[in-house]
């Protein structure tokens, strides 16, 4: 990956329409070898070779066949409310992750969103992409799961987590190259929900294991973001727009 090339870009220039040949010997190894949960598609897209190389449950999931699914068809049928952000964050959270040159494997990403179905009808999703391989530091192959949740109830808050060895500088990196969306990360939303029990900042980094300041970090940006003015505005916020229980 080019560490020049600009965000958004990165898709472009990486991404095709070619689908898994699932008669192949490669698929094959990883039929056998991924487990798949009910109601969950996967797949897996190679770099190295600009094509999807496995794919399982999508006709099930959203009407594609898995030897018709590929990577265009996956980030183009995400609803216009989600689009963009989804995409940006594909592509941030994996030049991140690019940026590192060791233990790739360990890091992944999540975020809560719908795609539409082939039908034409709306289905909510949590999918999670990761890295499956690298070589000498490189990205070679990616994998994502994708599952229905209907328990998720969307407000105009996007929904999205950060894994990986440097968690926390993942974390604040897609929280400052996002910040023009209205995003929360669950590190976020972790400690506001204990703000909104009424917990002290104090309170809430002993519990966590950080400073008073890292918890500011987490709640003081959002009143921005949100565009609210007050601590009770912004609980009321979060839970108008379903972040909170």
């Amino acid at each position: 990956m080019n560490s020049k090339m600009t965000y958004g870009e990165y898709s472009k220039a990486h991404i095709t329409d070619l689908p898994a040949n699932l008669d192949s010997e490669e698929a094959l190894i990883y039929k056998r070898a991924i487990p798949q949960f009910p109601e969950e598609a996967v797949y897996i897209y190679s770099f190295k070779l600009q094509k999807m190389i496995y794919a399982s449950g999508w006709e099930e999931l959203l009407g594609y066949h898995d030897d018709e699914i590929n990577m265009l068809i996956i980030t183009s049928i995400t609803t216009p409310e989600f689009a963009a952000f989804s995409n940006e964050l594909n592509d941030k959270a994996l030049m991140f992750i690019q940026s590192k040159t060791v233990d790739l494997e360990k890091y992944s990403f999540t975020i809560e969103l719908k795609k539409i179905h082939k039908n034409g009808s709306e289905v909510p999703l949590i999918s999670r992409v990761g890295v499956l391989h690298s070589e000498n530091g490189r990205i070679t192959e990616i994998i994502g799961r994708s599952q229905i949740n209907r328990s998720i109830k969307f407000g105009k808050v996007m929904r999205y987590a950060a894994y990986g060895p440097d968690k926390a500088e993942f974390e604040e990196e897609l929280n400052k190259i996002l910040f023009q969306y209205c995003a929360i990360s669950i590190k976020e939303k972790e400690a506001l929900e204990l703000v909104s029990k009424g917990y002290s900042y104090k309170e809430i980094a002993y519990q966590f294991n950080v400073t008073q300041s890292a918890i500011e970090k987490r709640i003081l940006p959002l009143y921005k973001r949100f565009e609210v003015k007050s601590l009770a505005h912004l609980i009321r916020f979060a839970y108008e727009n379903h972040i909170l229980p």
